[in-house]
């Protein structure tokens, strides 16, 4: 089962609204479908410039979005190597409209301790189950005036159709150049896996690595002078684009970054990609009410009054709103996790050649974004940007062990 098609439009247009407010060059990881749903619950029972705010960043509207978050979660419980979970949790004593929860996803509904460390505790445990211990804690502290708590949980697995191997990756340009680092290669004859497209920045290269799940890690590389932000919302438009030039239709030459395109001398009849990349392991955190609007959370964090009276009497505004963050790409695979929070408190050696084939060579020896897809649907399940590499040890309990 896939997610309709206009689920997949709604949470891309946010992973492409969060890729887009990137500051910085850092290294990042990042879900928009383990937030999305929380916006999305919270959008029905919003009222005023709260509703109005969340309706533009689920990008739905209010009245279908419970609707869209049962489907996305029926697709990812059919999706191998992936895992989603949501959880609501309430104060003893916060009256809850049954029109709000009995729409909800079933098996959600919890309560809060009186003792708040006991809350912590229960949904640190929550969160470590349903990630496998990638996401060890919730990204949140809690106190005595915590009414209510939505959270979500993804965990999202795959393994490569065909393994890398770790090797010396060496450059004597960009950011990387001069250092020793761990590096990944492998060969393969299906030369459209790799693909460029034009966008406002200049030639985009994307490289698609195929896992056995269903589930692929697109790599991407823009000009050297390209801004994570760019290369990873063009990434996102890429999913869609048209004008696709893939591997066997490029010209010889650098038609895009990293990439080398020729013919050589081979003992083999097949044409050659040959890639070298990165691994990364990645973690972040991120206070999403530092960028409130971006997420639809300005005026629904304002304490000065309630913002949700669908889901009972008591006035409500949310006050921490957070996501913790895993991404690990490896020669054998890739694996990510996420936790979202949403808190609310009262509102105030070869032999000779024989045959000339096209041979192409794509190197990612610099900063690169990357979007781990859904196959079918495209929809991206997470997104981010390395720019730390991992250091070459010929130790075997090296730093990236």
């Amino acid at each position: 089962m896939q997610p309709r098609a206009g689920t997949v439009r709604a949470v891309n247009r946010l992973t492409r609204r969060w890729a887009e407010a990137l500051p910085g060059d850092e290294s990042t990881v990042f879900s928009a479908p383990s937030l999305w749903p929380l916006l999305a619950l919270l959008a029905d029972p919003a009222a005023g410039a709260a509703r109005d705010e969340l309706e533009d960043a689920v990008g739905l509207r209010a009245e279908h979005a419970i609707r869209a978050v049962h489907d996305l979660l029926d697709a990812f419980a059919a999706l191998r190597g992936t895992r989603t979970a949501l959880g609501l949790w309430t104060g003893e004593d916060l009256p809850l409209h049954p029109e709000w929860t009995l729409r909800l996803p079933a098996g959600m509904a919890g309560r809060l301790d009186k003792d708040p460390r006991v809350s912590k505790e229960r949904l640190d445990a929550w969160a470590a189950e349903r990630t496998d211990g990638l996401i060890p804690a919730m990204p949140a502290k809690f106190d005595q005036d915590t009414r209510l708590v939505l959270a979500a949980a993804q965990l999202v697995r795959t393994r490569w159709l065909r393994p890398f191997r770790e090797t010396l990756l060496r450059t004597d340009r960009g950011p990387w150049r001069g250092r020793e680092l761990l590096g990944l290669h492998r060969f393969t004859s299906v030369l459209d896996r790799v693909a460029v497209v034009g966008t406002p920045s200049g030639p985009l290269t994307v490289l698609k690595v195929l896992g056995d799940t269903g589930v692929d890690v697109h790599l991407l590389l823009g000009p050297e002078d390209a801004e994570p932000s760019e290369v990873l919302a063009q990434g996102m438009d890429a999913l869609h684009a048209k004008d696709l030039v893939t591997g066997d239709r490029l010209p010889l030459g650098r038609p895009g970054p990293g990439l080398t395109v020729s013919h050589e001398r081979s003992t083999r009849p097949d044409p050659q990609l040959d890639v070298t990349t990165s691994p990364f392991r990645i973690r972040s955190q991120h206070d999403l009410l530092k960028r409130a609007e971006l997420y639809g959370l300005r005026t629904a964090s304002d304490a000065g009054r309630g913002h949700f009276p669908g889901t009972g009497p008591e006035p409500l505004a949310v006050t921490t709103a957070a996501q913790a963050a895993l991404a690990v790409f490896d020669s054998e695979g890739f694996e990510s996790a996420a936790v979202s929070v949403l808190l609310a408190a009262p509102g105030s050696a070869p032999r000779p050649p024989r045959h000339t084939v096209r041979h192409i060579e794509a190197v990612f020896d610099r900063p690169f974004g990357f979007l781990t897809v859904h196959r079918t649907s495209k929809l991206a399940l997470t997104a981010g940007w390395v720019a730390d590499p991992v250091p070459y040890s010929e130790d075997d309990d090296g730093p990236w062990d």
